[in-house]
C-alpha cells in the first residue's frame, strides 16, 4: 500500500485526514457545548444558523469541485477545448442572482430544504417532485462519481480500486455523520486551502519546467503548428462559434445560465450552505466569496491540462492518446515528492467536500421532507438521530455501489448518459422557481403541469440519445427526431426552458392565484431599507460590480481580442 509514495507524500496525506478529523471533531463539540441540552435539528442540518459569510463562501467553492473539475477540466486544458471553462466564470454571475434574488426568500421564509421553499410557494405534490428527483439525482450521479474519482486518486498512491473506494466512503461519512452540516461546511473551509494550494503548486512547477508562460507559449504554438486540425487559440479561448457541436456560444450565453440557476439557485446540495448563514448579509457575502473563487478553475485546473500538453510535447510528461490523464499524468511523473504528496490530499479534499455535501444533503431531504412530514410532532433530539441514521443509510448504499461501479464507469457508455440526466431535469426546475418568485399569478397547478411537462420532454431526448447512441434504433435522417436528439445540449435547454415557461403561464390562467398570505415571503417585492438593497449605499453592491468586472476582464483575455489571438 502507498508504494507508489515516498515517506514524506505519506506523512502529509495522513496528517491532512488528521486534520480533518479533529476540525470536524472541535467545530462540532464547540456547537454541542454552546447549545447544551437544545441541540437541535437547526443545529445539525444548517450549522446553527450562525455561520459567517467566509465558510460560506468557501463551502460553496469546495462542495462544488468534484470530479468533473479534478479529470473533466485539466483534460479539456489539455485537448485545447478551453471553452469548457465558460461554465466556471458564469458560475460566478449565477452566485449573483444566488445572493440578491434567491438569498433574502430563503432567509427570511425560514425554511430547511429547498423543496420546503416550493411547498411554502406552491403545494405539497412539487414538494414531493423535487425530493425525490434530488435523491434519486445524488445517489445515481453525485455520489457514485465521487467515489469513483476518489478511487483512482488512491490507485495513483498506489492503493487498490476498492480499497481506496470504501476509504473514501467511510472516512467521509463518520465526520458527516458525528457533525452534520456544520462539520462539512468548517472542513469544507480547510479542504478549500489544501486544494487551492495544491493545484497552485502544479500550475508554479510546471511554468518553471516550460520556461515561463511565455516558454508554455512557444511550446504549444509549434506543437499546433505541425499538427493537421489544432490551432494554439483553441487553448485560450473561451468562445465558439454558434455552429459549435459543443460550446456554442449562444448556448453558453443562453442555455448555461438556465442550468446555472437551478444548480446554484435551487439545489439543496448548494443553497444548504447559505440557509446555514446567521443573516441575509452574511449569506449575500458568502455568495460574492463565492464567485470570486469560482473564477479560479480556469487557472488551477483547466491551465495545468494545458500545462500537460506542452509537457507531453517535450516528453516531460506522458498523455498517451487520453487527455484526460493530464492530471494523474502530473502527479504520478513530475511532480516531485512532498508536493505530490500536497497534491494528493488537495484532491482528496476536493472529493471528500463534494461526498460530504451529499450525504448531508440527502439525510435533509429524507430527513425534513418525508420523516418530519408523516411525524411533524418528532422531538428535535429525534430528528437530529434520524439524519445520522439517514447518512448512516447513505454509507452503506455507497459502499453496495462500489462493486458495480468500476465496470459501469470504464465498460459501458451508460453512466455516461445517466450523468446527463441532470442537464435534463433542470430548466423545468428552474422555470418553476423563477417564474414562482416574480410573478405572484403562477399558481401550484401550472406549476406542476411544467414540471412533470419538463420532466416527460427532458426523459424522452435521454432515453432516445441512449436507443441512438448505442445503435438499438435509427432515426430518419433530416427527420424531427433526429433533430431533437441532435440539437445542442444547451440549445435543447433553452427550449425546454421555454416550453415550461409557456405551461407555467397558460395553466395558471386555469386556476385562482393563491391569496396574498401564500405568497408572503415566497414572491418578491422591493426592499424597504435602501441599505440593503442593490444600490451604492451597500457595500455588496459594488463587490458584486468587481466581481462583475473581473468576469467580463476574464471573457476577453480568453477571446479573440486577448491571448486567442
Amino acid at each position: 500500500m502507498f508504494d507508489s509514495l515516498e515517506l514524506i507524500d505519506t506523512i502529509i496525506i495522513a496528517g491532512y485526514f488528521g486534520v480533518v478529523f479533529l476540525l470536524a471533531w472541535f467545530v462540532t463539540m464547540q456547537e454541542r457545548r454552546a447549545k447544551k441540552g437544545s441541540y437541535g435539528s437547526s443545529d445539525y442540518f444548517l450549522g446553527g444558523k450562525n455561520v459567517g459569510w467566509f465558510v460560506i463562501g468557501a463551502s460553496l467553492f469546495a462542495s462544488n469541485i468534484g470530479s468533473e473539475h479534478l479529470v473533466g477540466l485539466a483534460g479539456s486544458g489539455a485537448r485545447g477545448d478551453m471553452a469548457a471553462g465558460q461554465f466556471e466564470v458564469l458560475a460566478s454571475l449565477i452566485l449573483i442572482i444566488l445572493g440578491w434574488v434567491f438569498v433574502p426568500f430563503y432567509i427570511k421564509s425560514g425554511v430547511f430544504t429547498m423543496p420546503e421553499f416550493l411547498e411554502r410557494r406552491y403545494n405539497r405534490s412539487a414538494r414531493n417532485y423535487l425530493s425525490i428527483v434530488s435523491i434519486l439525482a445524488y445517489i445515481l450521479t453525485k455520489i457514485s462519481l465521487t467515489i469513483f474519482a476518489g478511487a483512482l486518486v488512491f490507485e495513483v498512491m498506489g492503493v487498490e480500486f476498492w480499497t481506496g473506494a470504501i476509504i473514501v466512503v467511510l472516512a467521509t461519512g463518520v465526520y458527516t455523520v458525528f457533525g452534520g452540516l456544520r462539520a462539512v461546511i468548517y472542513t469544507d473551509m480547510m479542504q478549500m486551502f489544501v486544494l487551492v494550494a495544491g493545484s497552485i503548486s502544479i500550475t508554479i512547477f510546471g511554468l518553471q519546467a516550460l520556461g515561463g508562460w511565455e516558454g508554455m507559449m512557444t511550446t504549444i504554438g509549434e506543437a499546433t503548428a505541425a499538427t493537421e486540425g489544432m490551432d494554439r487559440s483553441r487553448f485560450f479561448n473561451l468562445w465558439r462559434p454558434a455552429s459549435d457541436p459543443d460550446f456554442p456560444w449562444t448556448g453558453i450565453l443562453f442555455g448555461a445560465p438556465i442550468l446555472g440557476v437551478w444548480y446554484w439557485c435551487t439545489d439543496q446540495f448548494i443553497v444548504q450552505r447559505v440557509l446555514s448563514a446567521r443573516n441575509v448579509s452574511q449569506a449575500r457575502k458568502g455568495t460574492i466569496f463565492g464567485g470570486f473563487m469560482k473564477l479560479t478553475p480556469l487557472f488551477i485546473f483547466i491551465i495545468p491540462g494545458v500545462i500537460a500538453y506542452a509537457l507531453a510535447q517535450k516528453g516531460l510528461v506522458d498523455l498517451g492518446d487520453n487527455p484526460d490523464s493530464a492530471l494523474p499524468a502530473i502527479i504520478n511523473g513530475f511532480l516531485p515528492a512532498g508536493l505530490k504528496g500536497l497534491v494528493l490530499a488537495g484532491l482528496l479534499a476536493a472529493l471528500m467536500s463534494s461526498l460530504s455535501s451529499v450525504f448531508n444533503s440527502c439525510s435533509t431531504l429524507f430527513t425534513i421532507d418525508f420523516y418530519k412530514n408523516f411525524r411533524p410532532q418528532t422531538s428535535e433530539r429525534r430528528l437530529v438521530v434520524v439524519g445520522q441514521i439517514a447518512t448512516v443509510v447513505l454509507v452503506i448504499i455507497s459502499l453496495a455501489w462500489i462493486p458495480f461501479m468500476k465496470s459501469m464507469m470504464e465498460g459501458s457508455s451508460f453512466y455516461g448518459y445517466l450523468q446527463s440526466i441532470q442537464a435534463y431535469i433542470s430548466p423545468p426546475i428552474a422555470a418553476a422557481f423563477l417564474f414562482g418568485l416574480f410573478f405572484p399569478r403562477i399558481n401550484s397547478k401550472g406549476a406542476i403541469y411544467a414540471l412533470w411537462t419538463g420532466f416527460a420532454l427532458g426523459m424522452a431526448r435521454l432515453v432516445l440519445e441512449y436507443l441512438t447512441g448505442e445503435g438499438i434504433i435509427a432515426l430518419n435522417e433530416g427527420g424531427f427526431l433526429e433533430y431533437f436528439v441532435g440539437v445542442n445540449f444547451l440549445h435543447y435547454a433553452i427550449f425546454l426552458f421555454a416550453v415550461c415557461a409557456i405551461v407555467l403561464i397558460l395553466v395558471s390562467r386555469t386556476a385562482p392565484q393563491h391569496s396574498a398570505e401564500k405568497l408572503e415571503n415566497v414572491t418578491y417585492k422591493p426592499p424597504t431599507d435602501r441599505s440593503t438593497g442593490f444600490n451604492p449605499s451597500n457595500r455588496d453592491f459594488w463587490l458584486t460590480i468587481i466581481l462583475i468586472l473581473a468576469v467580463i476582464a476574464i471573457w476577453l483575455i480568453f477571446s479573440p481580442f486577448g491571448l486567442a489571438k
